[in-house]
């Protein structure tokens, strides 16, 4: 076999993953707040884009009055051209001959604001109007949530009302540094003296001094101790109570009797200590340097119609409204004589453009997405969880002609305003459990189930996960055992040993 060079022609196809094919992916996963992010940063590095900063106006004819100058010169974007577009993106897949009729569409530039939001500036009291925003009389709730003081803070505040030398200041701010976030002193008293050179009788005098502080039981080093703080505060810290607190574990246990014999009390004396435990807090630094919880801004808004079917439409809150500037554009490439710049300025031009289409894309897909599970899940919107059905994301995908990985990009971090609240879109994807007939049913229709039996069920009477189980059979749900359990502990609901002496301690 002879060896030689020569020159072969070959054709083959192969996927290419282009930039723009990239950004068009990453757009569909991020939430609302990572698109307003990404959006904002691409405008700060590309000078051809702008953000449209004008509100959206209920009126069309104003809409369209202010759009017209330049609806020549501008691409598709979604403030221009999304509702045609997606509501006919929906179309073929939505009932067209049932009495509930679901009506997709997108609203952008030309929704005004929902029913009962605030409007004009002249709607607002008189009061606001006349102090204004900036004057320090008038603060809305925003702003007095975000001045609320941490734990630190208020910590250091009584520090400084407590201590007096610099020496011992330095110690307690130390010291709070250390907290964990449940409230207890993270370091050994041998260490912080280390640390800070001094002596360990200095550490545990200051100690001393900050254990009184506010929320009482701060500054513990373990559970008894901080449980000993709060009762001592209380001036319920007698013996028999201290000799409680040396026996946590046999509580933890539910060895009632063995602890009662050790403490040598009756039984009405032992429940009253008992209540007393539980009305203290173990955990005193827990929740206090959290910051105001942020509410979920939904990407889709869905509401029932008069005529009983469903209208969805995009949250214009949530969109980013981004312009390509064409009148810079001209100017610009007008004045250009390098090779270099004119090639830079085509490619911001062709990466703008882009973006705003990706931009409408991703809106009319969530919207498509959102359809069909409406269509899907129409007997949960209508008749709560129990009617959940199972569904997984091929069957969506399928349905709207798109991959399973598109679906599942855009249900990622992407939530929904219903009449029964507010879901993220992947909460309607659930897996199946056998019913009666050959039917199946949603899983996390039998977690409501499961969930339900065991809140009504009595201290006297606490159901197994096998008496569950018959009980479900019994409705028509063929399920086993270990599926129960693994239900019941992605609950976090405990066994029902745990439950009947849980149940024991409120009764006793």
């Amino acid at each position: 076999m002879s060896v030689s060079q020569r020159l072969e022609v070959r054709q083959s196809q192969s996927l290419v993953m282009t930039p723009q094919l990239q950004q068009a992916i990453k757009l569909l996963q991020l939430s609302n707040l990572e698109l307003s992010d990404y959006v904002a940063s691409e405008i700060e590095q590309n000078p051809l884009l702008t953000a449209d900063e004008r509100g959206p106006s209920r009126e069309e004819g104003d809409w369209r009055e202010r759009s017209a100058p330049d609806q020549a010169d501008r691409p598709a974007s979604p403030s221009a051209e999304a509702p045609d577009s997606a509501a006919s993106a929906t179309s073929d897949v939505l009932p067209g001959e049932r009495d509930a009729p679901l009506d997709a569409e997108v609203a952008y530039d030309d929704l005004g604001p929902a029913d009962g939001a605030p409007g004009p500036a002249s709607d607002l009291p008189a009061l606001a109007q006349s102090r204004g925003t900036n004057s320090g009389d008038f603060q809305d709730f925003e702003q007095r949530l975000g001045q609320a003081q941490s734990l630190r803070d208020q910590l250091v505040e009584q520090l400084h009302l407590s201590l007096a030398s610099g020496g011992d200041r330095l110690i307690g701010l130390y010291l709070i540094d250390c907290l964990t976030e449940t409230g207890y002193l993270g370091v050994s008293l041998e260490e912080a003296a280390e640390q800070l050179g001094v002596a360990v009788a200095e550490v545990e005098r200051v100690l001393q001094v900050l254990q009184s502080f506010e929320p009482t039981g701060i500054f513990a080093r373990t559970l008894q101790e901080c449980l000993a703080l709060q009762l001592a505060e209380r001036n319920r810290l007698d013996p028999l109570m201290a000799g409680l607190l040396e026996h946590l574990d046999l509580i933890a246990a539910g060895d009632h009797a063995r602890l009662r014999k050790l403490l040598g009390c009756d039984a009405e004396d032992f429940a009253d200590m008992l209540a007393e435990l539980r009305s203290l807090d173990p955990r005193p630094g827990s929740g206090l340097d959290e910051g105001p919880a942020e509410a979920v801004v939904p990407d889709v808004l869905m509401r029932l119609l008069p005529n009983g079917g469903w209208s969805l439409e995009l949250n214009p809150d949530t969109l980013p409204r981004v312009l390509v500037d064409r009148t810079y554009y001209t100017r610009v490439a007008g004045a250009c004589r390098r090779k270099e710049d004119k090639e830079y300025l085509s490619e911001q031009l062709q990466s703008a453009n882009w973006l705003v289409k990706a931009l409408h894309q991703r809106a009319t897909t969530i919207i498509k997405v959102a359809a069909e599970l409406v269509r899907q899940q129409e007997g949960f919107f209508r008749h709560g969880i129990s009617h959940l059905k199972p569904l997984i994301l091929r069957d969506v995908a399928e349905a709207i002609e798109l991959h399973e990985s598109t679906v599942s990009r855009v249900t990622a971090n992407k939530f929904i305003a219903t009449p029964r609240g507010t879901f993220e879109l992947k909460y309607f994807f659930t897996t199946g459990v056998s019913g009666a007939n050959g039917t199946e049913i949603s899983a996390e229709s039998v977690r409501h189930r499961i969930r339900a039996m065991i809140d009504g069920e009595s201290p006297q009477k606490v159901l197994s996960d096998d008496t569950i189980v018959d009980r479900l059979r019994g409705e028509g749900i063929d399920i086993a055992r270990r599926t129960v359990a693994k239900y019941r502990e992605s609950m976090r609901i405990p066994s029902s040993v745990q439950r009947r002496r849980q149940k024991a301690l409120v009764v006793s």
